[in-house]
């Protein structure tokens, strides 16, 4: 069974990596995390036009008010989850990006991945020192 395929805008760190370098894989991560941001500010601003527009109506319109408040709250929540998981893993990646032995930030290569334990080798491009990433 193979894996589900990932979000294009979202690649794994290793994947990013490759193929943006890391530095542009971090702008990614953030400028996705702050779009799922907007998302719940908009969602927010739903479900108060929601109680707003309850006030009057029939019966099917109040239902159908209550239905799409329940669903702009559950889009909402969702985006807010979604949000601080790539703000929160952006930022864990990034503060495993010096390298150990001289210091340099972001400029490395990546060595190996492995996606059990969600490690990803990496090799400094200045001093060559080798060290691991957790995401």
């Amino acid at each position: 069974m193979s894996a589900p395929p990932r979000n294009p805008f979202n690649p794994r760190l290793a994947e990013g990596v490759r193929r943006f370098g890391f530095r542009k894989w971090y702008e990614r991560e953030l400028l996705s995390s702050h779009a799922h941001l907007l998302l719940t500010i908009l969602c927010s601003i739903a479900l108060v036009g929601m109680l707003e527009v309850f006030k009057g109506g029939s019966l099917e319109e109040k239902l159908l008010d209550v239905l799409m408040f329940i669903a702009s709250g559950a889009i909402g929540l969702w985006s807010l989850r979604r949000y601080l998981y790539l703000l929160m893993h952006a930022e864990e990646v990034a503060n495993q990006a010096n390298c150990p032995a001289c210091g340099v930030y972001a400029r490395f290569e990546v060595m190996g991945e492995d996606r059990r334990s969600g490690q990803t080798a990496v090799c400094c491009r200045a001093c060559r020192q080798e060290w691991t990433i957790e995401s």
